[in-house]
């Protein structure tokens, strides 16, 4: 096999994996969004700035998992229990180019550390029917 065949099967290798690779990112998204409970939401840590992705609802937590990612496993994590809804607002001029259009910025407490969350106003209103649905503390099995 001289240098081209070489270079033509390496180049076919790497065409294969990046179609692979795309095919991937799809078909999770698709899973994604085809599961109850989730929706599309960016999450914010201000050193770090906005990060889109997709949160999960589940019956103990609420979990956020990055878009760019093929990883099934959930990149935070928090316990409904500990979770405290503070209110939402309308995003900055600076959050608007960060966000998804006509997102609100939601404002979490969890255990003394603020979450921010961006997304759409409905599904805001989903979010903290969730939330005030849970238990009360002292009564339940999961508080």
């Amino acid at each position: 096999m001289d240098g081209l065949g070489i270079a033509f099967i390496t180049l076919a290798a790497v065409f294969l994996l990046l179609v692979f690779s795309i095919l991937a990112f799809g078909l999770r998204r698709l899973q994604l969004r085809g599961a109850l409970g989730t929706f599309d939401a960016s999450i914010c840590f201000p050193p770090e700035g906005w990060r889109m992705g997709v949160c999960r609802y589940t019956d103990r937590h609420l979990e956020w998992l990055r878009m760019a990612s093929l990883s099934p496993r959930p990149r935070y994590r928090y316990l409904r229990s500990s979770l405290e809804l503070k209110g939402w607002r309308q995003p900055t001029e600076a959050e608007k180019s960060r966000i998804q259009p006509g997102a609100v910025v939601v404002c979490l407490d969890y255990e003394g550390q603020e979450v921010l969350l961006a997304m759409k106003f409905d599904v805001y209103a989903g979010l903290s029917s969730w939330l005030e649905a849970g238990p009360v503390i002292g009564i339940g099995t999961w508080r």
